[in-house]
């Protein structure tokens, strides 16, 4: 049984969207373009909603090419216009539910994730979308810290919901409490070395056992 949380976070690639056929889509013309074409949708799902510095760090590129990479890709990945980017089924039924504040805490930066939850009719559920602005990305906690900061929040009066280790080690680095979806793009074994505090395998668990109507709930 999961309580109810004054506060909930939520990663946004692999928890709330099925966004990874356009995020690798972009990342392999980026790669097409420097002729490397050895990479395959399935070996870069497990780099969603970590730094792209690392996904193109780990494919040999280094220096200013690497710099240049980034920069393609923040121009490629707009383009596509989440066009193969769904949101994961129950997940808008969840937030329309779950009581409390809510807010992101993703990769992705801040004007981004707004274009994305307002296109799929997810950011009227949230009071404040966070990305990660000028500021170390996960599995760093800043992203969580800054949200925190917004709301004046402690940190044990938090929920983190996310699917990668980065998201469960951020929380964890946060001082929150954290919970990892199963239905995301992480490794299972991974995530699990963070001890989540809670597992969930559909976006209704999150609010099974919440009161409905209720809009703010404490925890002792």
């Amino acid at each position: 049984m999961i309580p109810p949380f004054p506060v909930y976070l939520f990663d946004l690639d692999g928890t709330l969207m099925d966004s990874a056929a356009d995020i690798n889509g972009a990342i392999l013309d980026v790669l097409a373009s420097r002729g490397h074409t050895g990479a395959s949708q399935t070996q870069l799902r497990r780099y969603i909603g970590r730094h792209l510095l690392d996904t193109f760090g780990d494919l040999g590129f280094t220096g200013t090419e690497l710099e240049e990479m980034i920069a393609d890709y923040r121009r490629i990945y707009p383009q596509r216009r989440h066009a193969e980017t769904r949101v994961f089924p129950g997940v808008p039924e969840m937030l329309a539910q779950l009581g409390g504040r809510k807010s992101t805490a993703t990769t992705k930066s801040s004007a981004t994730t707004r274009v994305v939850l307002e296109q799929f009719g997810l950011l009227a559920h949230f009071d404040h979308v966070q990305g990660t602005d000028g500021f170390p990305a996960k599995p760093e906690p800043d992203v969580i810290l800054e949200s925190l900061r917004v709301f004046g929040t402690a940190p044990e009066q938090c929920l983190f919901v996310g699917d990668s280790p980065a998201d469960m080690e951020a929380g964890r680095r946060a001082g929150v409490r954290t919970c990892a979806v199963r239905w995301g793009y992480g490794d299972l074994d991974e995530m699990a070395r963070w001890t989540p505090d809670y597992w969930i395998d559909s976006p209704a668990d999150l609010v099974r056992n919440i009161p409905a109507g209720r809009a703010v709930f404490s925890i002792d």
